[in-house]
């Protein structure tokens, strides 16, 4: 009974801040092809959370009041996360907290380097195969043409923010999706996972922070639309309704998906993520846990030599 009592116990700040360092030096230690692997699912199951997000978006507008309705997007959109955390997928904004074993010394800084790399391009790979899966699936035109007009206005908004927008709306998106996945390292079961998961989440998506993985599947899929969906999508209740034609997404170009929004976003995640979340939390709990071991021994043998102090 105790052994049980002690395994559903949370583990103290400083205790978690230990197991999430072992955590991402496991991360960043595994032979290459299974990090590369695990990287394709962790892109793929953020862009399965953001369908879940552009199916629940379809058709909201006045009288639905906006707050809730970006809320409820938040909160379904978490199901990529959770898919994430429960199946060990490598998901690079996550990844970014593998500056702790780094500070540490306990990882080299080429292989760290090298598993940032492998993370991003494996999540790129993930994430665009979904998003041609779903193009094929004819799933843009579903609902007249209301699924892929959501998505069409979201990528918008995105390539056309500023630099300055996008890199800090990335650092607040980071913040919030690693201290999810810090929380969810506490937990003793699948449900405390999930449940750690939802509020942060729900938070940076409802409040329309940049989060770089899931640009990774939602900007290809714009340009997919743009450029590929055929002429009954564009002939559409959904879009005839809003007014717009193909020349008013012109600006979603490859050009602006990657120097408008993926380079400032990438950028603000690793701040977020890597120095918001990682370098925070090593210089509260194991900075110090680790020079006090240091200074023990010096102690002990300071002790010793002056048996009468």
């Amino acid at each position: 009974m105790t052994d049980l009592s002690s395994k559903l116990v949370i583990p103290t700040p400083a205790a978690m801040a230990a197991a999430t360092e072992d955590a991402m030096l496991a991360k960043a230690t595994k032979p290459w092809f299974e990090m590369f692997l695990l990287s394709l699912t962790g892109g793929a199951f953020i862009a399965l959370g953001f369908i879940f997000f552009v199916t629940s978006q379809q058709g909201l507008g006045a009288p639905f009041p906006v707050g809730p309705a970006k809320v409820l997007g938040g909160v379904v959109f978490s199901v990529g996360l959770m898919l994430v955390v429960v199946s060990g997928s490598d998901l690079f904004t996550g990844t970014t907290m593998t500056v702790m074993p780094l500070l540490s010394k306990r990882l080299g800084a080429g292989r760290w380097l090298g598993h940032w790399v492998v993370s991003l391009v494996g999540n790129f790979i993930g994430s665009v195969v979904v998003a041609l899966l779903v193009l094929w699936a004819g799933t843009p035109s579903s609902n007249k043409s209301a699924w892929g007009l959501v998505v069409l206005n979201a990528t918008l908004g995105k390539v056309t923010l500023t630099w300055g927008h996008a890199f800090f709306l990335a650092i607040l998106a980071n913040f919030a999706v690693c201290l999810a996945v810090w929380m969810a390292n506490s937990g003793r079961s699948t449900a405390d996972k999930i449940l750690a998961i939802v509020g942060p989440i729900a938070l940076f998506v409802a409040s329309g922070f940049e989060h770089s993985v899931a640009n990774m599947f939602m900007l290809p899929m714009g340009w997919l639309v743009k450029n590929f969906a055929p002429d009954s999508f564009w002939q559409g209740e959904a879009i005839t309704k809003a007014g717009v034609t193909l020349e008013t997404f012109a600006a979603i170009t490859p050009g602006a998906i990657v120097f408008d929004n993926l380079i400032p976003v990438i950028l603000g995640n690793i701040v977020g993520g890597a120095v918001f979340v990682g370098v925070y939390f090593w210089a509260c709990y194991i900075r110090p846990a680790r020079k006090a071991a240091a200074e023990a021994p010096a102690a002990v043998a300071d002790t010793e030599a002056t048996p009468g102090r």
